[in-house]
């Protein structure tokens, strides 16, 4: 009977040796799970972030569209590349963040670099001068404005 219960004592340990195994590989296999997404995110923000001075100068390039060239093929072809560029952003999660005139100054997602002296309790973007992008809850970018006082 003796060998009998050492060998039950021997099973119950090499069980217990069996399922913290198996849950030290279950944890092991999450943790490498979480790290390939965390580098495919970084990956994600650091190309995206080399990529938005190819963006800034594609607007900046619009934004000084001489009226007459409008219909310029070429001029049309720059829009094209400057709503496929969008759409990109957006299909990868990229949001552009607001900081239209009037907005509430949030130095969260906004850059301020010039600053109007106005009378007023509540400070406001006078003037985007650089866009801003967020993906996810995350800043890649704050958004570069003119703030004023409202």
């Amino acid at each position: 009977m003796r060998k009998n219960e050492e060998l039950l004592i021997e099973i119950a340990e090499l069980t217990n040796d069996l399922q913290r195994i198996r849950a030290d590989f279950e944890n092991y296999r999450k943790n490498v799970e979480t790290d390939k997404e965390r580098m495919a995110n970084v990956v994600k923000i650091t190309t995206i972030s080399k990529l938005l001075p190819l963006i800034d100068d594609i607007e900046r390039a619009i934004s000084h569209l001489p009226t007459d060239l409008a219909e310029n093929d070429w001029a049309k072809g720059v829009l094209a590349l400057q709503k496929k560029l969008e759409a990109g952003l957006a299909a990868l999660g990229v949001v552009r963040i607001d900081a239209a005139r009037g907005t509430d100054f949030n130095p969260d997602v906004h850059e301020a670099v010039a600053f109007d002296e106005n009378e007023g309790e509540k400070e406001v973007i006078a003037e985007e001068l650089r866009a801003g992008y967020k993906i996810g809850g995350e800043t890649l970018r704050p958004a570069m404005v003119k703030v004023t006082r409202k």
